[in-house]
Formats: structure tokens, sequence, C-alpha cells
């Protein structure tokens, strides 16, 4: 697959992998009753099969070196190490977030775990790569970090009579986003030097790291888990309906989709790394209004908190605009 020519189609490319990592969470929404454990096994599997068949397909239009099964021979231990790795840390991280998202909302625990793992993965992508305008770049990002604040507190709010609820949902969001902000940059290590991977290789050998870990990991959160509710044996897997295992499948295939366009725009000169991970961790927003306007999980919230819903999404776009506007305006 060809990189993108222009800093228009590249950010195209961006803002449709942010509505991929925003929206892949709304398919575990449309399986009630089916604990977070269950829902992930068919999602891994998504990621990988998605991941491969990307590969075979857009990443070997590239005929030489370039090519998927080229690029995945002629590359070296080190840099598939730092893939599978990345693999690896996103497997526990996404398990802690799909864990939040049951416990504390769509609405909550993207916007602070995801919103965590932007200001992480941004400030080690850029010492990495350091491409774009330093002012736009991490001024957008303490705007972000501002409108996380105020999704907490919108949950604090909604929350009066459960604090202990609210301090668990939010602390597992903030230990998902700080693993989750580790994944892009060990990625951004991953393609970057001589016989490096490209993105088709990178998010395929990424998937397997994850695949592979997601089997203990999961099987230990199902038998132990932090969410609340009753130890899950293996069997409550098959006994799942048809129409979840396919839903399962098809949040890894949205996930795997958004990531490759992600780093795709990544490898494009005008852009790099901390730019395309911050523009796509606007998913944080897209979850949100998931999460607010088509879930409904403020409604009879107190004003209070809607009101620093308001301010969240006020500073997300600003934060969001200004990171745009990075690789295109001149120190």
């Amino acid at each position: 697959m060809h990189q993108p020519a222009t800093y228009g189609i590249a950010l195209l490319l961006m803002l449709i992998s942010m509505v991929c990592w925003g929206s892949w969470p709304v398919t575990m929404k449309f399986t009630p009753g089916w604990r977070f454990q269950l829902y992930y096994w068919d999602f891994v599997v998504g990621v990988v099969l998605t991941s491969l068949l990307l590969g075979l397909t857009l990443g070997s239009s590239l005929r030489g070196p370039s090519s998927f099964v080229s690029n995945l021979r002629q590359a070296d231990g080190w840099h598939i190490f730092w893939a599978f790795l990345a693999g690896v840390l996103f497997d526990v991280a996404n398990l802690l977030l799909v864990a939040a998202i049951e416990y504390a909302g769509l609405s909550v625990a993207f916007p602070v775990g995801a919103g965590l793992a932007l200001v992480e993965g941004v400030l080690l992508d850029y010492v990495l790569a350091p491409k774009g305008n330093p002012i736009l770049l991490f001024g957008g990002v303490l705007l972000v970090m501002m409108a996380i604040v105020f999704d907490a507190r919108a949950y604090r709010i909604r929350e009066t009579r459960q604090h202990k609820a609210t301090r668990k949902g939010i602390g597992i969001s903030l230990a998902a986003g700080i693993l989750l902000g580790l994944f892009y940059p060990l990625a951004t290590k991953s393609f970057s030097g001589v016989n490096a991977l490209g993105p088709f290789t990178l998010v395929f050998v990424s998937s397997l790291g994850a695949l592979l870990c997601n089997i203990p990991v999961n099987y230990y959160l199902m038998r132990r888990p932090i969410s609340g509710g009753p130890p899950l044996a293996a069997r409550s897997y098959f006994e799942g309906r048809g129409s979840f295992h396919w839903l399962g499948l098809l949040g890894g295939l949205i996930w795997c989709s958004g990531t490759v366009l992600s780093l795709v725009a990544a490898n494009a000169h005008i852009v790099g790394p901390a730019v395309s991970y911050a523009i796509g961790q606007g998913c944080t927003m897209v979850s949100a209004i998931w999460g607010v306007f088509v879930w409904r999980e403020f409604a009879g919230a107190p004003a209070g908190a809607r009101a620093q819903l308001v301010l969240m999404f006020l500073f997300f776009v600003a934060g969001l605009a200004a990171i745009a506007l990075a690789p295109i305006v001149c120190v």
C-alpha cells in the first residue's frame, strides 16, 4: 500500500483511525450479559485474522521488499521483538480497558484510559521521532489532559452515592491508560531503522503477541474477575450466542483496521508517529459521544455532571485541532 502523498490524505486516514478506535467498544455494548472476558477471546482472534487479511491484500499491493511477506522475512529479530512486546502490552492494557468499560461505562472508562494513553504515548513518540510543531502538539496534549479531568469529575458527580465504585472504575481506567500508552512507542521502535517492519507486518506480529498473551492473562481474569461477578469456567465461552461471537470478531476487525491506517499515516514524512497517534486517540471523544448520546449513560445525572461533560467535549475538540495543525504550522 502506497504512503499518503499529501497531508490531507494522511489526515483523512488518521480521522478514520480515530473513528475506528472509538467505535470498536460499541460491539461489546451489543452483547448484554456477556462478560468482557468472553467477548475478548473473539476480539483478539478478530485482530489476528484482520491483520493477516490486510497484510495479504493491501500489504502485498507493492511488489519487492516492501510487500507483506518479503518485509516479514527481511526484518531482524529486534524489530520483531519490539512489535511482539507491543502486542503483549496492548493485550493486558485493553483487557483492563474493557473491564473498566463494563464497570464504569463507555463515556467514562474510554476518555480516562485512552486519554492518559494519549498523553504518555505522544510524549514518548516525540522523543523517538520528533516531528511537528511542539508548541501546538504539546499544547493540544495539555488541553486533552484537562478534558480527562472534566470527564472524571462528571463521573464523580454522577456517582455521588457510590464513591467506592467511582474510585475503582477510574483506577482501572488509569491502569489501562498507562500500559496502553506504551503500545505506540514500541510500535515506533519496530518500524524505525534498517530492516524494520512496515505497518502491515508490524500489526500482524503485534497481534500474535496479543493472542499468546491473552491465553494466560484472560483466563486468569476469568477465574479472578477484577470488576465483580462470579468466576467463569472455560465452557462459558461455548454457551454464548453466535451473534455475540461475531460481534467480538467485528470489534477486532474495527480496531485492527484503525491501527493499520494510523501506522500508514505515521510513516508519511510530514506526519510522524506522535501526531498520528495523538489524532487517533481522539477516539476518546468518539467513545464518549457513543456513551453519552447513544447509550445515555448520563441520563438523569445532576446538572453539574452534564456541565462537566460539555467542558470535556470543548477541550477535546480544541486539543485535537491544535494537534492536527502541528505538522503544517512552522515553529
